[in-house]
This record gives C-alpha cells, sequence and structure tokens, in this order.
C-alpha cells in the first residue's frame, strides 16, 4: 500500500486515499491478533506488543496524511524520473 501511494504522489487525492486504505488494513491486522488470542494462536502479551506496534504505524501513517502536501508538491503533470537532487541543498 504504501508503495502504491508514493507511486500516485502527483495527485494528492489519490496519495491519501492509499494511505487511508494502508491505515485500513493496520487497523484489520488488530481485529486478527484479537481473534488470534482469543483463539489461543498467540498469548495477550503478544497482542499487546504487537498491537503497540500497529498503533505507532497508524500514527505514522495518519501524520503522513496530515502532511500530504510535503510528499505532493509537484504539479499532476510533473515526471518525477526527471527530478534530481540539488547538491546544494545537503550542505
Amino acid at each position: 500500500m504504501l508503495a502504491e501511494a508514493w507511486g500516485r504522489r502527483r495527485y494528492k487525492a489519490s496519495f491519501v486515499n492509499k494511505l487511508d486504505d494502508a491505515m485500513g488494513e493496520a487497523n484489520e491486522v488488530q481485529a486478527w491478533l484479537d481473534h488470534a488470542r482469543e483463539c489461543g494462536y498467540i498469548t495477550q502479551a503478544e497482542v499487546v506488543d504487537l498491537d503497540i506496534r500497529y498503533q505507532h504505524i497508524g500514527g505514522k501513517l495518519s501524520r503522513m496524511i496530515d502532511r500530504a502536501d510535503d510528499f505532493c508538491k509537484y504539479a499532476p503533470s510533473t515526471d518525477y524520473r526527471t527530478i534530481t537532487k540539488d547538491p546544494r541543498a545537503e550542505s
């Protein structure tokens, strides 16, 4: 999902949509973790550990959505393959 979002960054709405899809997938994993615990496949401690990790992922995705303009700063007609780094910007 993240790779698809990055590939669609020339269109802010598509970028945000793919990030939103990724958040949905992360939420689905959290639901499956609860189910796995209920079935005895994993322990409560494992669920807590993994749930915390997925909360961090969700937070990062949410911040990316909030900052979508920083990722989608070129016009839709931009050919990203032609953009080069300005060596002066690294100084």
